[in-house]
């Protein structure tokens, strides 16, 4: 079986974690959505929450399943048994910063491939960030995200 591994903080998912997340999908047996507990960036949504949002807007997809890891990724893809991890690239802005990750991971486990997919281009610009920033002055982020997470958002 091919697993690969989608990592992130997902704060929150968006709808361009979801094209990365089906195009995988189509292309791997397994696509494990591993959540980041990442506390140094200081996420919007604790981890149990950004769980449930992921699992609630990959529930339609049968060979997806969420996990949440506090380890190095390298150490969660052995655990998984995968070799493989998945990363998206939006801009060239992004391409530096995951060429250095991307590296780093390979000088830990020689054996990991890290594989690049660009969502498409009316998702090219949405990033957790950006919906973070809408919500923060209750703007409506409703065509950034998932629908079956917007409920959870409107708490916010």
């Amino acid at each position: 079986m091919r697993k690969v591994i989608y990592p992130g903080t997902f704060d929150p998912i968006t709808n361009g974690h979801m094209d990365i997340i089906k195009r995988a999908s189509s292309i791997f047996d397994q696509v494990v959505v591993a959540v980041a507990k990442s506390e140094e960036k200081k996420p919007m949504f604790d981890i149990a929450t950004r769980v449930k949002m992921a699992k609630r807007a990959t529930k339609d997809l049968d060979n997806v399943v969420v996990k949440s890891f506090d380890t190095l990724l390298v150490n969660f893809c052995q655990k998984e048994g995968s070799k493989i991890i998945i990363r998206g690239l939006r801009a060239v802005s992004d391409f530096e910063y995951e060429l250095q990750i991307g590296y780093a991971n390979q000088s830990l486990d020689k054996d990991i491939e890290t594989l690049y997919l660009m969502p498409s281009l009316e998702n090219a610009f949405i990033s957790s960030s950006v919906v973070r920033a809408i919500l923060k002055f209750k703007g409506d982020v409703s065509h950034l995200v998932p629908k079956d997470i917007i409920p959870m958002l409107e708490s916010i």
